[in-house]
């Protein structure tokens, strides 16, 4: 228990092995030299520095002390772990004292030490093996044969007489060591997957560190900002402030959430790690094919493509104020104050969206204010010119975007097969995969069908898990941010998605409509 204790404290907190070349920070913890600066060096490129065991933040990279002492007790640890790792087994025929045991022989079923191994007979029935308290489990039960042979069909250890007259005759079978050095071969390879995911996860962990950091800061200037505001308002909005700041804080807690659940998982992955290491430096096979929870061990693949989603969804997560959704709820409930609240947060009015017959599907019919648009199975018989979409029933806004903040909105009521959303003039306006927005790198998009709502960008598709509870979808657009985001209106206004990316072209309104109808609301005519 004592060398158990001891060897967790002598334990790297990034890598979680022994420490390598220890070095300390000025906050006093330890780490290998190897694997701060690892950390250090990722810090430097997102513009500060932080221990990443009690997060202490340092303006300048920190230097960096040898601990002599504790590389002294780790070497000192070390090489004292042969005598704490003896396997408890004692010589049988000292009687007097205990005496480790060196061998065991399986056909007397009896323990030596090096005295009396040598006068142990030495012929080929008398089979040594390493110190063992279990030697009955190394004999068939059947024949009380010591084992040596391992049945590939029925994976099992067996002995001579199993396999020439007892229930595995005929069957193929190798040698105990041959089969072991096979077993070990798949538990390296396995070993070196589990390295691989525990570096991704090692790195997710630390970009989401980063990421917290980064949305705390800007958190904390989001609250003075919300505070101030509702100061100047006489504390109308104590409601509202309350339900801004607890969802400005509850972006971080999220991703303190995600980084306990990996650095939970982190050390799964070390102890499988551990476990497959220990088999893999065993001599004695019988033991090796025994085991029996590798099933468990060479799984490699739980999980990793909903922590990989996750990740990425809170990486995407820009974390700063929704001041789009602040002021519609402001209009809906004070709308004697709304003025005052538009200018102090900077938001512009409901952009003014018609849509472009020049780009309308031929089925689909543009109502005389160009805000209304509705599938039709009569043809509309437009011209084919290269802006009109001739595969899919969509259709553009004659606006563009290349600066600013934006929002539009869409009246969805009674509509069950529609997409919404926003495309360079670029997007090709032919072809399936090409030209629906959405189903490329130029587009992106809130779809419905039925009952199943989505958001896809490049063939990407994320299921939404909640469905539109109102009758009307915002689209907001912040064009220098590279953050196009998906609200349904219903009160209070809710988040869907939010897509963010480097912006390289204007950027048009779409919409998609398959027998169904919808409408732009919102804006006024130019």
């Amino acid at each position: 228990m004592a060398s158990a204790n001891l060897r967790a404290e002598l334990e790297c907190s990034i890598c979680l092995n022994i420490y390598t070349d220890p070095v300390n920070l000025k906050c006093g913890h330890n780490f290998c030299q190897v694997c701060i600066d690892r950390v250090l060096d990722t810090q430097e490129r997102s513009g500060g520095y932080s221990c990443p065991e009690c997060r202490e933040k340092f303006q300048d990279q920190p230097a960096l002390q040898r601990n002599i002492t504790l590389r002294n007790i780790v070497e000192n640890f070390l090489s004292a772990q042969p005598d704490q790792e003896e396997s408890g087994v004692f010589c049988t025929h000292c009687v007097d004292s205990p005496v480790p045991a060196v061998r065991s022989c399986l056909l007397c079923e009896v323990s030596l030490c090096d005295k009396h191994l040598k006068v142990h007979k030495k012929s080929p029935e008398h089979i040594l093996c390493d110190p063992t308290l279990s030697m009955k489990s190394r004999k068939c039960s059947i024949h009380n044969e010591i084992m040596k042979y391992y049945c590939t069909e029925d994976d099992t250890c067996i002995c001579v007489s199993c396999s020439l007259a007892g229930e595995h005759r005929g069957h193929q079978v190798e040698m105990l060591d041959e089969a072991s050095e096979k077993k070990k071969e798949k538990l390296r390879n396995v070993l070196k997957n589990l390295l691989i995911k525990r570096k991704k996860t090692e790195e997710r962990v630390q970009s989401l560190w980063e990421h917290r950091r980064k949305v705390e800061e800007k958190a904390a200037g989001d609250t003075e900002r919300v505070t101030a505001l509702f100061r100047d308002l006489r504390r109308r909005l104590e409601d509202l402030e309350k339900r801004i700041l607890r969802e400005v804080s509850g972006k971080a807690e999220r991703i303190s959430i995600s980084i306990r659940d990996l650095e939970i998982k982190k050390e799964d992955l070390s102890r499988k790690m551990r476990h497959i290491e220990e088999l893999c430096n065993m001599t004695d096979p019988l033991t090796v094919l025994q085991e029996s929870d590798t099933g468990d061990l060479c799984d490699t693949e739980d999980g990793d493509n909903e922590d990989r989603e996750r990740h990425e969804e809170l990486l995407h997560d820009g974390g700063g104020l929704d001041v789009d959704g602040i002021s519609h709820t402001l209009h809906t409930g004070l709308s004697d104050i709304i003025t005052e609240v538009n200018v102090y947060f900077y938001i512009q009015g409901a952009a003014d969206i018609l849509l472009d017959v020049n780009t309308a599907h031929n089925n689909l019919h543009i109502s005389d204010d160009r805000k209304t648009v509705s599938w039709s199975d009569r043809n509309q018989k437009r011209p084919k010119t290269t802006e009109r979409f001739q595969d899919y029933s969509q259709v553009l806004s004659s606006r563009s975007f290349s600066s600013g903040r934006h929002y539009w909105e869409v009246d969805v009521r009674g509509s069950d097969w529609w997409g919404i959303g926003m495309c360079y003039p670029s997007i090709e306006r032919g072809g399936i995969e090409q030209s629906a927005i959405g189903y490329n790198k130029k587009s992106w998009s809130l779809y419905r069908k039925e009952n199943e709502y989505v958001v896809r960008h490049d063939s990407n598709k994320i299921l939404l898990p909640t469905n539109i509870s109102s009758n009307r979808v915002r689209i907001y657009l912040d064009y220098e941010v590279g953050r196009i985001s998906f609200y349904d209106l219903c009160d209070p206004i809710r988040h869907l998605h939010t897509f963010t990316t480097i912006f390289t072209e204007p950027l048009h309104a779409g919409i998609y409509v398959q027998r169904s109808c919808l409408k732009i609301c919102g804006g006024n005519r130019e």
